[in-house]
């Protein structure tokens, strides 16, 4: 059986959000860093093993607001880096609740996934709130944005490893805490959603 950091296994995993099944790849990978090699025309990054993906995420955050993270010492753009720490964020994971941290982190970003955002329209010289669908690859993206960068937040200028604060905020997104960033920003775009009808 192959696992994925010859730790966990993936294949039992069943992703239970309809509409995110085909953009979560959960194909039994050792490694999952395969620089991007099947990924060659637009959408085809759904490809990509999800935890590959999330690699990908920890070693560019980017930046919110006015306060750029790029500028931390964790993100430095060197993927053995983040594949450290994310093999470091899974095991805290592992040891906190005795469960999968893959299986954890799927249920995590199906949990942090909003359906709907805001998009402004011009009508007539004003501009109007209207809230749209947010497509399914949109839906992964963001909410693992919003992991990355809750964790950045909490680790930058804290005592704090990046590994500790990323390892809560997943735990936290995946028992639908609004500690999460990523949850409570969900829960924000829900209430202007809702606002905006």
């Amino acid at each position: 059986m192959i696992k994925i950091f010859n730790r966990w296994e993936t294949e039992s995993i069943k992703v239970e959000d309809q509409g995110l099944m085909r953009y979560i790849n959960l194909r039994p990978i050792i490694v999952p860093k395969t620089s991007g090699r099947n990924v060659k025309v637009q959408f085809s990054k759904s490809k990509n093993h999800i935890v590959e993906r999330f690699i990908g995420k920890v070693m560019v955050p980017g930046h919110r607001g006015k306060k750029h993270f790029i500028s931390s010492g964790h993100c430095c753009g060197k993927a053995t880096k983040a594949y450290r720490i994310v093999e470091d964020t899974f095991m805290l994971i592992e040891k906190r609740l005795n469960k999968n941290p893959v299986a954890v982190f799927v249920k995590a970003l199906e949990n942090a996934a909003p359906r709907e955002e805001i998009n402004t329209i011009e009508y007539g010289g004003a501009r109007y709130p209207q809230a749209v669908e947010m497509s399914p690859q949109r839906r992964v993206d963001f909410a693992m944005k919003m992991m990355v960068q809750g964790a950045y937040q909490k680790a930058f200028n804290s005592k704090k490893k990046i590994a500790e604060t990323l390892s809560e905020e997943i735990v936290n997104a995946y028992m639908c805490d609004s500690k999460s960033l990523a949850i409570s920003k969900k829960l924000e775009l829900e209430r202007q959603t809702d606002s905006a009808r």
